[in-house]
């Protein structure tokens, strides 16, 4: 199948490495040329060195934290008319209880998870309408169907990027522009197994122990590759999918047994 990609161009955050990467290779397969944002100049240099080479797409590559401004507006001087923009905070983070949550806390995690990727969709979004074509894809997890106990901070500022986006492209989706929310459960990648090791710490068990009780909870029976993330994201910024928006897309290898 033609996605209709070749010869666009795509922002993306947090794609040195991980489900990242993984989106900016599949975008790349399919003639996409890519503007890469990371935090770590080195690895993400490696990263769009390596995608140029396999795929022969152009690939720039600007470092530094997206929840910065001064990041985002570099990476608009990079690409100041992107077709797609793949939200992606990339930040990890340790549960914290409730009564250890401070203003500070809540405002850090409602900028990195909520205000700089809304800054960008409103900055972005006008460009696509006059062009009738824009596909914005924001990286979540699985578990902003089912919050989990130490996530309160974050699971908030997720969910209001969501509602937000979801509100938002009722006023976009006339003139062919997109917003959908991507939630990946366990893939394999250096995040998670960082995680993973985190979570053994804190349990006083064993990771080999955890990763056990991860794969047997999924009914899967296994952890996913990335490039079934990032492929997925690739056909949500597909022509073929101009009619699909304002969606909470699970992609957990069926942990969450809700219907909705």
């Amino acid at each position: 199948m033609d996605l209709g990609l070749n010869g666009k161009s795509a922002i993306l955050s947090a794609a040195s490495q991980g489900l990242g990467k993984a989106c900016a290779q599949s975008l790349a397969a399919e003639g996409v040329s890519l503007t890469l944002n990371a935090r770590t100049a080195n690895k993400l240099e490696a990263t769009a060195a390596e995608i140029r080479e396999e795929f022969g797409v152009e690939v720039s590559a600007v470092a530094g934290d997206f929840a910065d401004a001064e990041t985002r507006n570099r990476l608009l001087e990079a690409d100041a008319s992107p077709d797609i923009v793949v939200n992606n905070p990339g930040v990890r983070q340790v549960p914290d209880p409730y009564d250890k949550i401070d203003a500070d806390a809540w405002r850090y995690w409602m900028e990195v998870h909520f205000l700089s990727s809304i800054e960008f969709i409103q900055a972005v979004a006008p460009g696509m309408q006059k062009r009738k074509f824009g596909r914005i894809v924001n990286m979540s997890v699985s578990f902003i169907k089912f919050p989990q106990v130490g996530f309160a901070h974050t699971h908030a500022a997720r969910l209001a990027l969501s509602g937000a986006s979801s509100a938002m492209v009722r006023e976009l989706i006339a003139d062919n522009v997109t917003i959908n929310t991507v939630c990946p459960g366990l893939f394999d990648t250096d995040a998670l197994h960082t995680n993973l090791h985190g979570h053994a710490k804190r349990g006083n068990t064993t990771y080999e122990a955890i990763v056990e009780d991860r794969i047997s909870g999924c009914p899967a029976h296994r952890f996913a590759d990335p490039r079934e993330c990032g492929d997925l994201v690739t056909y949500l910024c597909s022509a073929q999918a101009g009619f699909m928006s304002g969606q909470n897309i699970v992609n957990d290898g069926g942990v969450y047994q809700g219907l909705f």
